[in-house]
């Protein structure tokens, strides 16, 4: 598997991607119906990157200042892996990857704003990367199907 630096061509691919996780609304505090563009808008506004094997796409990632002005010595970032590549360590590949590259880029500590608290696969994965849950908000996920769940904000020093 191999991580690339993503560009403007590669927004289809990316699109790909994004598209049923974010229609299916379960991870992502995105409306469902959100158009391509703005969607694209919203995943390519930072550093983005493809993991592929032998050239296909298997996810995806942003990293990006977590706020602006103060708060832009930590960052954020973003994971999506393909459809039907779940499970084959995709996501661990990537936050290895990532983790390394926001050092390189100077930034002190990754935030994850609003992890999903009912996303399980990703918050046990951000655990054992050492991530710790250092806020809970009860209810503010609205889920597509079921009970509202908790968002989590989750964070790492560098």
């Amino acid at each position: 598997m191999i991580i690339r630096d993503a560009g403007g061509g590669d927004a289809d691919t990316i699109w790909a991607m994004l598209e049923p996780v974010f229609r299916a609304g379960n991870t992502y505090a995105i409306d469902r119906d959100i158009p391509r563009e703005a969607a694209l808008a919203y995943w390519m506004g930072g550093h983005v990157f493809l993991a592929e094997e032998g050239g296909q796409p298997l996810g995806t990632f942003y990293i990006q200042r977590n706020r602006p002005g103060g708060g832009a010595h930590y960052c954020n970032c973003g994971f999506v892996t393909a459809p039907g590549s779940e499970g084959r360590g995709v996501a661990r590949v990537m936050l290895d990857h990532a983790l390394v590259k926001a050092r390189a880029l100077g930034f002190e500590a990754m935030v994850f704003n609003f992890v999903v608290a009912s996303n399980t696969r990703a918050v046990a994965l951000w655990q054992r990367y050492g991530f710790e849950e250092v806020g809970r908000v009860p209810g503010a996920f609205r889920q597509s199907v079921g009970e509202d769940a908790d968002a989590l904000v989750m964070f790492r020093r560098l």
